[in-house]
């Protein structure tokens, strides 16, 4: 059995599909999914959808790249954040590819992410794109190593990876680590120790191979689980152990995950 660790299930491109998705997720023995918050405008759908399924979790937080959104006063995510259904703060972190300029903001709003989540003791969701260097700075300024979480989605060096598994945090892979052209991902992928690997698919995007360019959803995180079972000369119920447990680990969800009502 497998866990979908980030998807966007609120996204317009799943949300009107959501029973066949649910269907392909039991399809696929994929028995868990973390639903992500990329502003607060949009958290409520996400919690909607944590309440709806017994299966399915949310975070709280706002993505890097989000402008224009309403920004987290103090508070706002520690007080969200106490919802039982809400595992994580984030996704949040540094994204200086799309954005230009100044980003003192998002250098900020990650600071107040992270300060959110040493205080309502619950683990970090970190995005970071052509800005390595910054995040792992500022995680290390803030006393991230206190909070933990994960690096989602991770296309970053080995190097980077080492830093960030040094500050206690999970690597998660998606999707990019079966492109053929992803020879470095996976090479980091083949090195982070399976006790803080994690997979996920970033749902709707960057579905993998065989699927790659259609639209992604998480039934479709399996195949990120068997191109590392065949990167580690490993079992693919080896990895799915490995995934499962650290998800329920890290993100503190203590039910049974054998059983499932959905």
């Amino acid at each position: 059995m497998f866990v979908d660790s980030h998807c966007h299930l609120n996204f317009p491109e799943l949300a009107g599909d959501l029973e066949r998705v649910m269907a392909n997720m039991r399809e696929k023995q994929v028995t868990h999914a973390l639903c992500v918050s990329v502003t607060l405008e949009d958290f409520p759908a996400v919690l909607e959808l944590a309440e709806r399924y017994p299966h399915i979790y949310a975070s709280v937080g706002i993505h890097p790249d989000s402008q224009g959104v309403r920004e987290a006063e103090p508070g706002d995510l520690v007080r969200l954040a106490t919802h039982p259904r809400v595992v994580a703060i984030g996704e949040t972190g540094l994204d200086y590819h799309r954005l230009k300029g100044d980003l003192e903001w998002q250098r900020e709003r990650f600071r107040r992410h992270i300060r959110a989540a040493l205080s309502c003791a619950k683990p970090l969701i970190v995005h970071t794109r052509d800005a390595a260097a910054d995040t792992i700075r500022i995680m290390r300024e803030e006393g991230a190593d206190r909070a933990g979480g994960v690096m989602h989605c991770f296309t970053e060096s080995w190097d980077t990876a080492a830093a960030a598994l040094d500050l206690g945090f999970y690597i998660s892979f998606s999707g990019i680590v079966t492109f053929k052209n992803a020879t470095a991902l996976k090479e980091v992928a083949m090195k982070v120790p399976m006790e803080r690997m994690l997979i996920e698919t970033d749902s709707p995007y960057l579905a993998p191979v065989p699927h790659r360019g259609k639209l992604n959803q998480p039934g479709y995180v399996r195949h990120v689980a068997e191109e590392i079972a065949r990167l580690r000369g490993l079992t693919l119920d080896s990895v799915a152990t490995w995934t499962t447990s650290n998800f329920l680990r890290l993100f503190k969800v203590l039910e049974n995950v054998h059983h499932t009502t959905h």
